[in-house]
């Protein structure tokens, strides 16, 4: 087999979704009569769906460790609650409001990492009573009310967008234009240095003229998102907020000996303890991480809202679960990536938006993503199965 059959073969799912999303956002650039690309229908998409790309970040450890959180929904409810009570009813500042929230939601993901890594209670359970739990929590602390309004620095971390909105190139927000150009290039760069790196050390990479299409496709995809954030407000706040997540995460996924462990833990948890890694230790961490990561969710969804409701975060673990599945990862554990998760969201993000955008009834969209989130696993299954036979 070629390389490049290769190549195809180990990233299927992957390269699956992305072709998956760009055909679903072209049919709906169609159906909708060209408001899906619309510069403020592309800067709602990301405002709207950023808090469950957060979660869904987390929620990928979670999974490749072969383990579940139900609960990230209540904890970004019960977090944004706290919050919202500090701020309104006690005039805290905003800085210090966040830290706390953070806080709580690291103790909360500690609360859960305890039973399941240490006392070895089934994630799924564990999870379930923290999401009665805290969700009881949120309603007892709103106590049936709802909470607003903050403080415009506080809004803004969801809402707002970076400085110098009004530094324009004709209609177009320079800011922006500038972002998309730096970015591209430094990826570029990055990807080009990595190509280097692996023939350094013998390792087998594709034709360079497939590398070269591969930069030039992602270079055009970030300027033409930037081109179209610049025709609105620029560049959103929490779109940077999300970016560095996105790096930082893929970093230490594909990078560092942590990341090596959690894939270890899910590929073979017997085989990664006697191979020396603290499994119980591993599985703690990624629960204490995907409890910070559901308390900026809270403090996002708060934000946008500019309220606190006793309902905020309903069903949010359903969609970081299939932003998941969708995006590559699999049910045993073990495999997945960040990148994947991230496109796996949109592919949901954009059939929502859409939907919406079509007038399609709220009762067939559900329909809708739970036939593609069925059709993702069983894609799982199947390529799982032929690897297998072969």
């Amino acid at each position: 087999m070629s390389v490049i059959g290769r190549l195809f073969k180990n990233n299927i799912r992957q390269y699956g979704m992305v072709i998956a999303l760009a055909f679903i956002m072209g049919l709906f650039q169609i159906t909708t009569e060209g408001i899906m690309f619309k510069p403020m229908n592309v800067t709602n998409l990301v405002l709207q769906n950023s808090y469950v790309l957060i979660l869904a970040i987390g929620m990928l450890l979670i999974i490749i460790t072969g383990g579940i959180d139900l609960s990230v929904g209540s904890v970004a409810a019960f977090v944004g609650a706290v919050s919202a009570v500090l701020m309104v009813d006690h005039n805290m500042s905003v800085m210090n409001a966040m830290l706390i929230g953070i806080l709580i939601g690291a103790l909360v993901g500690a609360f859960h990492g305890y039973f399941i890594a240490f006392l070895r209670i089934p994630a799924f359970i564990v999870t379930l009573a923290g999401m009665l739990i805290f969700r009881g929590f949120t309603m007892a602390m709103l106590q049936g009310q709802t909470k607003a309004p903050f403080a415009k620095s506080f809004q803004a971390l969801a809402a707002g967008y970076l400085p110098f909105m009004d530094l324009r190139w004709g209609s177009l927000n320079v800011i922006a234009l500038a972002a998309g150009v730096l970015v591209s290039i430094i990826l570029a760069a990055v990807m080009l240095h990595s190509r280097r790196t692996k023939r350094k050390y013998h390792f087998e990479v594709v034709p360079l003229w497939l590398d070269i299409a591969k930069i030039a496709v992602i270079m055009a995809a970030i300027n033409l998102l930037t081109y179209e954030f610049a025709g609105y407000n620029g560049l959103p706040i929490i779109l940077v907020i999300l970016v560095a997540l996105i790096l930082i995460y893929t970093f230490v996924t594909e990078r560092t000996i942590a990341g090596r462990h959690i894939y270890a833990l899910g590929g073979n948890e017997k085989a990664a303890r006697l191979s020396g890694v603290k499994t119980d230790m591993v599985k703690f961490w990624v629960y204490v991480n995907m409890g910070v990561l559901s308390a900026i969710a809270g403090l996002i969804v708060a934000g946008r809202l500019n309220a606190a409701t006793p309902k905020a975060g309903t069903g949010f673990e359903l969609d970081a679960i299939g932003a998941c599945f969708i995006g590559g990862a699999s049910t045993s554990g073990g495999i997945g990536t960040v990148i994947g998760t991230i496109v796996g969201g949109f592919v949901m993000a954009v059939l929502n938006n859409g939907m919406s955008i079509m007038g399609v009834s709220v009762d067939w969209q559900q329909s809708i993503k739970g036939f593609v989130l069925l059709g993702a696993v069983c894609f799982d299954f199947y390529t799982k199965s032929r690897s297998q036979s072969k």
